[in-house]
């Protein structure tokens, strides 16, 4: 498919004497922001701020939880139950710390621990307020207050079918269905993912049900075999005797590293949860190049450790016998390295640097590596064996320096000989203004994946759609942003603000379709400074789609302070190819309508961006760009546009078209325009007219309308009707 170029426009329209809260749309499309609970906060993380008028009282606190999963065992290695907050002593770099929240996790095995699991109250905590999903294939976190899995083990099944040729997972999956048939038991709680097509999708929630299970691994497609061992650079690489072109090395750090943050990511999704969790993480084998990928490795191994996430690897080759020149899954290699011997020592060398890198995974969180076995079963029981009856301990730290620096924590148990196994300390948050870039990226695509979005900054968006051809349409995206909202800062003599933008469209099975990344620095001379306080930000994108169901995800981050703003909505295409298509049909195939109050030269936007305003977007004409009216808030003082577009291609020759507009207050017209004929239209195959009309709003008055546009063909008998409410102001 056709992307289009993103712009960003700065109009200085005249502010519209309208309160904010009417202004914007109702908050309810928006999507909220639920209350978070306390416990989830990751350490050095949790941050509130409260602020009052300008003038007034300022208020301001800040909190970060730490949570540590404890487990205490005595000298025989039985653990020790019945401990409360008072047995324990908590100390971070040296210093005392108040334990807030301590609770025990009682996991019981055995032919009783059904029963017993049955027989467990369930926790007294009001239910959360419901949030409709616009994100799929996420963990859901727990409500407030609450321990969703209270003595349950939960381990989560993680497969990365990007680095698994077919043979391996073949084998990963039936290993993962033979636990889940046989060696699950009582307590124990699963979940599946997988790490493909750039993507981590949850396929299975946490859930004892075997036969969900079941269904969620049968889900898993076979992919192709991705190669990962032809990729190393070195004399083991097969000879395919191909043009020169970049070294395949190059290639492999960026997918390493997009394997360690897709896992960096489930860890994160996990961390929703209070309680510890294993990961079991299936993949043949996993190669850091040089130091290269040790930035995403302390990455991903951090993230694990802050979400009490436990990672236990699967070699999912199995115990391999490799021939000197390799076996039959990929060419031999070339030149004279195979008569040396140096390809054979390459070859072996890179296998067991795949598995080194499997082995640090898990033992810097805590997990265990299943290497060189055919029975992949084993390493879930490896997980499932790990995980015992532990103490869920939480504490406000008395350090409220958001550094990133790593602090150190020690905790003692008023029982003599009693061990402990708890993680050792942990690196705190830091402010936005010590992020690196490496940072900034990771911000933005944890803000993307987050199935509560941030809502920061106000923003409100309009999706309008127009075909392009029997296939295609385009769907230009439109979004307001309060200029109010951002802070402007002043580098070399100049008033600016820097904005980064992520738009992502999926279709209704979860799959990307269109993607747009912008980041546009602004400059502004101090009159116009002084405007943007006054007047609202447009940003507009556009991209081409076929017709179906979308969900769209757009993120706005203000560069100076790392404030977020998203917004989240679902739209329908039409195809409009079977709208009018038989005699019965008296439908008349039109675009959405879209309602301006500007007009505005092209080239007139304020913004010092290279990219300019696609000209291949119907709201460009003749050098004139349609400024949508995302609020549908109108002044008298200016003229309203109307815009939208007809189609006939189901005519054998071009008819004329009558349009007109009209304004309603409940069932009462207020006012409608004269028919308008239509004959001339865009030389293609759709047919396509053009409409658009101007009209002066001067002899209304204020107040609520609802505004229809209608269009009739006469000669097919054919008609279009369209209706959106506005508001219409001084």
């Amino acid at each position: 498919m056709k992307k289009l170029t993103a712009s960003l426009l700065i109009y200085m329209m005249p502010l519209l004497a309208l309160p904010p809260q009417q202004a914007a749309k109702p908050a309810a499309q928006q999507a909220p922001k639920p209350a978070t609970p306390a416990a989830q906060t990751a350490p050095g993380q949790g941050q509130g701020q409260a602020q009052g008028q300008e003038g007034g009282f300022k208020f301001s606190s800040l909190s970060q939880l730490v949570v540590e999963i404890v487990t205490v065992k005595d000298k025989d290695g039985k653990v020790i139950e019945g401990l409360t907050a008072k047995d324990f002593t908590i100390t971070e770099n040296g210093k005392p710390q108040t334990v807030a929240f301590c609770d025990y996790m009682k996991l019981l095995d055995g032919p009783d621990a059904d029963a017993a699991i049955a027989a467990e109250p369930a926790p007294d905590v009001p239910p959360a307020e419901p949030v409709v999903k616009t994100t799929q294939n996420q963990i859901t976190p727990e409500a407030p207050g609450a321990l969703k899995y209270r003595n349950r083990r939960l381990m989560a099944l993680y497969f990365d079918m990007s680095a698994m040729p077919p043979p391996d997972q073949i084998r990963a999956l039936d290993a993962a269905r033979k636990f889940v048939a046989k060696n699950m038991q009582g307590p124990d709680m699963m979940a599946v993912m997988e790490f493909d097509n750039g993507a981590v999708r949850v396929l299975q929630e946490f859930t004892d049900n075997r036969a969900l299970l079941d269904k969620a691994l049968l889900k898993l497609v076979l992919g192709s075999d991705q190669d990962v061992a032809g990729a190393a650079g070195d004399e083991s690489d097969a000879d395919y005797g191909s043009a020169f072109g970049q070294d395949d090395s190059e290639f492999n750090i960026f997918t390493t590293d997009r394997q360690l943050s897709a896992l960096q990511t489930a860890a994160n999704m996990l961390g929703q949860l209070n309680e510890k969790k294993q990961l079991i993480y299936f993949a043949s084998g996993l190669r850091l190049t040089g130091i290269d990928n040790q930035a995403q490795m302390r990455a991903t191994a951090n993230a694990a450790i802050r979400a009490n996430v436990t990672i236990f690897t699967v070699d999912a080759r199995g115990l391999v016998a490799q021939p000197p020149m390799g076996d039959a899954s990929q060419g031999s290699p070339g030149g004279q390295a195979m008569y040396t011997g140096a390809s054979i020592n390459a070859g072996v060398s890179n296998f067991q640097r795949t598995q080194d890198t499997l082995y640090a995974l898990a033992a810097d969180t805590g997990g265990k590596a299943l290497l060189d076995n055919n029975d992949l079963s084993l390493g879930i029981q490896n997980a499932q064996k790990a995980l015992s009856s532990y103490y869920i301990l939480s504490y406000h730290t008395t350090d409220t320096a958001l550094d990133g620096k790593f602090r150190k924590v020690v905790i003692t148990v008023n029982i003599p000989g009693a061990k402990l196994d708890y993680r050792v300390g942990y690196y705190a948050g830091k402010e936005f203004a010590k992020y690196n870039s490496t940072d900034k990226e990771r911000q933005l695509e944890d803000a993307l994946l987050l199935g509560d979005p941030i809502t920061d900054l106000t923003i409100d968006m309009e999706v309008n759609w127009f075909q392009l051809n029997h296939s295609e349409y385009f769907v230009p995206v439109a979004v307001k942003i309060p200029g109010s909202e951002l802070v402007l800062a002043k580098r070399g003599g100049a008033e600016h603000t820097v904005l980064a933008f992520i738009t992502e469209v999926k279709d209704e099975f979860g799959m990307t379709m269109q993607n747009v990344r912008d980041k546009i620095d602004i400059k502004l001379s101090g009159e116009n400074a002084e405007k943007l306080n006054k007047t609202p930000i447009l940003y507009e994108t556009g991209f081409s789609l076929l017709p179906g169901t979308y969900s769209m995800k757009f993120l706005a981050r203000d560069e100076e302070t790392g404030r977020i703003g998203t917004y989240m909505n679902k739209f329908y295409i039409p195809n409009l190819n079977k709208v009018g298509a038989t005699p019965d049909d008296h439908r008349l195939p039109t675009s959405t309508v879209v309602l301006s109050g500007q007009r505005t030269p092209v080239t007139a936007a304020v913004y010092n961006a290279k990219s300019k305003v696609p000209q291949a977007s119907p709201l460009v004409i003749d050098g004139q760009q349609l400024i949508p009216s995302v609020t549908r808030v109108f002044s008298k003082s200016r003229d309203m546009y109307v815009y939208l577009q007809a189609y006939e291609q189901q005519a054998e020759k071009r008819e004329t078209l009558v349009a007109f507009v009209s304004f309603y207050r409940g069932q009462t017209k207020a006012f409608e325009t004269q028919p308008l004929p239509i004959s001339h239209g865009l030389d293609n195959n759709l047919k396509t007219m053009p409409m658009q009309f101007s009209l002066s709003l001067e002899k209304l008055p204020p107040g609520r309308y609802n505004c229809q546009v209608t269009v009739l063909d006469p000669e097919s008998q054919k008609a279009a009707f369209w209706q959106a409410p506005i508001v219409l102001v001084p």
